[in-house]
């Protein structure tokens, strides 16, 4: 069946009709609002609003005006666009309200601070490993350099590089409370 039938089903409360429906437009939806609102997580959000409206709107459907499709799409595109606007206007509330108050919209103070305890935790879990792995990793991590070029600098096998990276990051991983 095409969208336009579906959707007069979907009218009369069809749900096998509306996951049909769902099948056919749940793909264009998601994408026309992932370019509108750029992030996936919201763009997910948005689409199940969307899809939500259809359900509970699909008798507001006039096949005269348009295709089924092309209702669903501006359904969607409504909804992107109040969605970016939402977002913008809520950050110049903060912004504002941040001016108001006095209060910088970034604290450096507290960013270096956190920055500072985070970088001595990274220290006490770096040294908890064996100086094999800490030797690697911090090759890797602190230095930029790939496997290979580690494994090159240490004359050791690409293997026995891939190893101790994988054992040292598992144990950063497990010192650092599986943040890593």
């Amino acid at each position: 069946m095409e969208a336009d039938e579906l959707l007069v089903l979907v009218a009369g409360g069809d749900q096998k009709a509306f996951e049909e429906l769902y099948g056919l437009v749940c793909g264009p939806v998601y994408g026309l609002v992932r370019r509108v609102v750029r992030d996936p997580a919201q763009s997910e959000e948005v689409t199940q609003e969307v899809l939500l409206e259809l359900w509970r709107s699909a008798a507001r459907f006039d096949p005269a005006r348009g295709s089924a499709l092309s209702w669903v799409l501006t359904l969607a595109h409504r909804r992107a666009v109040d969605r970016v606007r939402s977002a913008r206007a809520a950050g110049e509330r903060e912004r504002r309200e941040a001016l108001r108050a006095g209060t910088p919209a970034f604290d450096h103070v507290t960013e270096e601070v956190e920055a500072g305890l985070e970088r001595e935790w990274v220290r006490r879990c770096l040294a908890r490993l064996t100086a094999l792995q800490r030797q690697s990793v911090t090759l890797a991590y602190y230095d930029g350099y790939t496997y290979r070029e580690v494994a090159e600098r240490l004359s050791l096998p690409l293997g026995t590089v891939k190893t101790r990276m994988r054992d040292g990051l598992t144990r950063l991983r497990q010192c650092l409370g599986g943040v890593a």
